[in-house]
């Protein structure tokens, strides 16, 4: 039998593969302004189009994400929310405001460093998403299109610069959206996640609340808490929750496990 004629080598000699094609460039702030000036807004909320809401899976897996909002009444750090995360191997998403990240630098690169946790983008000044300047708790939004830029593009450079990684996940400050922002947010790579529990109504929560809420998440659900207001009662009622939860077959995910 004849032995298969190896292949030939490309008529250059060379038998380097070729390199992967780089990622397409990302719009400026000049490109989105002008795509986006004038383009009228349809919806404002919680939920619009484009926002992720639950993760898309019937496996009984829950995806906690804690937002860090910074500024003068947000940039606190709680300590025993992370050490129960750690100490019961629970893995989480945690939405870093800029405010936050530029106030705790060695604390950023910690918990980069950390496999249990992915960091994610919460803005630059913590304001509602908006082309409209819509309001969301009585915080103005931004007021067009280069300023959702601004508030996306802004803290996702600093994340980027403090750990090497750009972050893949956006949250706004106050987590409301018009349409319009959140396609800005798509063309900028980001992903708009949200949240189908509320788990500690904005760290005001009393922990009984907080365990609550949680024991309430069903599979695929996305909950919000919030790790910058140790005062709060998140971390009594994260730690009361969890082995319920485990013990009921849940299982803690990051976002990144089923959102791409």
């Amino acid at each position: 039998m004849a032995r298969p004629t190896p292949p030939r080598a490309a008529a250059t000699g060379s038998t380097t593969a070729a390199p992967p094609p780089s990622a397409p460039a990302l719009p400026s702030r000049q490109d989105v302004v002008a795509r986006y000036t004038g383009v009228v807004p349809r919806a404002f909320g919680l939920d619009v189009p484009g926002v992720v809401n639950r993760l898309p899976t019937q496996d009984r897996v829950i995806a906690l994400t804690l937002d860090a909002c910074g500024g003068a009444r947000g940039s606190g750090y709680d300590a025993a929310l992370i050490e129960t995360l750690r100490t019961t191997e629970t893995p989480a998403t945690l939405f870093l405001n800029q405010r936050w990240v530029l106030a705790h630098p060695d604390r950023v690169a910690e918990l980069a460093a950390d496999p249990l946790f992915e960091l994610a983008n919460h803005g630059t000044a913590h304001l509602p998403l908006s082309v409209t300047g819509a309001a969301a708790y009585g915080i103005p939004g931004t007021t067009g299109p280069g300023e959702v830029f601004d508030e996306i593009a802004g803290n996702r450079d600093t994340l980027t610069t403090a750990t090497g990684t750009a972050p893949r996940f956006f949250r706004s400050g106050t987590a409301h959206y018009d349409d319009v922002a959140v396609r800005i947010a798509a063309d900028l790579g980001a992903t708009v996640v949200n949240f189908d529990v509320n788990g500690d109504a904005g760290a005001t929560s009393a922990p009984a609340q907080v365990a609550a809420a949680l024991r309430s998440a069903s599979a695929g659900s996305i909950v919000i808490g919030h790790m910058n207001q140790p005062g709060g009662g998140t971390a009594e009622g994260v730690a009361t929750a969890l082995p319920h939860l485990t013990a009921d077959g849940f299982r803690f995910v990051r976002l990144s496990e089923y959102l791409p």
